[in-house]
């Protein structure tokens, strides 16, 4: 039986230990690479390191090709639902835009495998989560990805103020419907509950009197921030207890002037990177920090992982991988080339957390919503899968409206637009894993004691998986053959579900 209670270690934390929970918490887990040092670079040095690669500003990722570029072009000039662009080009524009949306999916997970900026795709996965929207549109989601991108380790007030006037947020929440006379509550309910102070610390007032001070916002066909100053509300507005001819600049203003915004991020991070049941104490003394470091993230996260507490036994091992990590996670530790890149997209639906597709504005819920009988099932077979390229079957979750028309588009799911047809062909993991960088950092160390130290490295919890159970169903007719079937049942272990 799964339990979600982690397995704590007895013992004072080793370096590879506090290193080991310092990657999978800062990152996506150890990569292949990392293994030669886990264990002889110091703590401080490790995060200190782990900072340093995630410094230099990540390169824009545009998946677009000429045709959509094009067909972007005609839209913005003619106008979407014109009478001058046919049905034809519509549907090429929602094909080509879906198969971006695909693309820029497998690209970023790609940077989460891959890219030694760690931190950054982590922050920015969960900034992805924070600052939800769902459009079909693959230049506005383009354009939000590099902002968060961007922006995930730099200062929360630009963060905010850039991720508000993105044409992705601005449709996603209607305010290019928020105009003069008639406003829309939509974006200012959202920026208040959501994105800063949380449920309790506003009024309804608060809220209409805030979608009037955000009229106007809108995007245009290219993305950029467009003003309409004719469609905004020039009046006076009661905000906060302040009343005067606020625009939406002075309301996001407002909101991170109160120290309820740095408290909801704080607690939300801390949520997401230390323990998914708050200590409100340390939860109270990072926001202090963050308030006081005018919303610095770096000093934020700095502030979590050198924190002695932060690698509390009660703290590692605490946390339910989510699909994405969980994927990233295991491609890190075995290196590997997939040929059918696009089954990962089908694997992340069967899971429940497909990149760009967040079920509402609130994000994927996480924790224990990760896990029930179907997706524990599916988390446990996927390294066999990998491992042996063996055909699988399954039934992703079928929700149309978190994936807005593209059920049919994914791989494995034919004709989904009937209803009641269940027929899915069968999927296949097509990969090649290179063992060598684990083959070479487990050289030295003796045979009696490898099924040891690969769970050490490999899982986050001390006790909990059977050496001897291991042992007997591990193929030993080679030490190669041995290291790799350890490996793979140990990844297929509940335990491995926990970082």
């Amino acid at each position: 039986m799964f339990s979600l209670k982690p397995n704590l270690f007895v013992m004072a934390l080793t370096t590879q230990q506090k290193n080991l929970h310092l990657s999978w918490r800062a990152g996506f887990g150890p990569s292949a690479s990392d293994l030669a040092e886990i264990d002889k670079t110091g703590n401080a040095e490790w995060l200190k390191q782990i900072f340093k690669q995630s410094s230099a500003q990540p390169a824009y990722i545009d998946v677009t090709d000429d045709e959509l570029k094009q067909l972007l072009r005609e839209r913005g000039e003619k106008g979407y639902r014109s009478a001058d662009v046919d049905e034809n080009q519509r549907r090429r524009l929602r094909e080509k835009s879906r198969d971006g949306l695909k693309a820029l999916n497998l690209a970023w997970l790609g940077q989460m495998v891959n890219s030694p900026q760690q931190l950054r795709e982590k922050m920015s996965l969960f900034w992805h989560g924070h600052f939800a929207t769902r459009t079909v549109n693959i230049i506005y989601q383009q354009q939000l990805l590099d902002t968060i991108r961007k922006n995930a380790l730099g200062n929360f007030a630009t963060l905010l103020r850039e991720v508000s006037k993105s044409a992705s947020m601005i449709n996603f929440l209607n305010n290019n419907q928020n105009r003069k006379g008639h406003p829309n509550e939509n974006f200012a309910r959202e920026v208040m509950e959501l994105f800063t102070l949380g449920r309790g610390n506003y009024s309804e007032n608060d809220v209409k009197e805030a979608a009037r001070s955000f009229t106007g916002w809108g995007a245009d066909a290219s993305g950029a921030f467009n003003f309409k100053k004719n469609q905004h509300d020039t009046g006076e507005k009661t905000i906060f207890g302040k009343t005067g001819a606020f625009s939406g600049d002075d309301t996001l203003n407002m909101l991170l002037e109160k120290r309820e915004t740095a408290v909801f991020v704080a607690r939300k991070v801390y949520k997401y990177f230390v323990n998914e049941i708050p200590d409100e104490e340390k939860v109270n003394w990072l926001a202090a920090r963050f308030y006081k470091n005018n919303y610095d993230i770096s000093a934020l996260m700095n502030d979590v992982f050198s924190a002695d507490w932060f690698y509390s036994e009660k703290n590692i091992g605490s946390r339910i991988k989510s699909p994405v990590e969980l994927l990233a996670g295991i491609r890190r530790f075995l290196p590997m080339q997939i040929d059918n890149e696009e089954v990962q997209l089908l694997l992340q639906r069967y899971l429940g957390q497909v990149l760009f597709y967040p079920p509402n504005v609130a994000g994927w819920p996480g924790g224990r919503n990760w896990i029930d009988s179907s997706t524990l099932m599916m988390r446990l077979r996927i390294p066999q899968l990998i491992y042996e390229g063996n055909a699988f079957q399954a039934k992703p979750k079928d929700d149309d409206d978190q994936m807005m028309g593209m059920m049919e588009k994914l791989p494995g799911v034919p004709n989904a637009g009937k209803k009641g047809d269940k027929k899915r062909p069968a999927q296949q993991i097509s990969a090649r894993i290179d063992w060598q960088p684990l083959l070479k950092d487990l050289e030295k160390v003796a045979r009696p004691q490898l099924i040891a130290s690969l769970s050490k490295l490999i899982l986050q919890t001390e006790k909990g998986v059977n050496p001897s159970l291991l042992a007997v169903n591990a193929d030993a007719e080679s030490r190669e053959i041995f290291i790799r079937t350890v490996t793979i049942q140990l990844m297929s272990t509940p335990e491995y579900q926990l970082c």
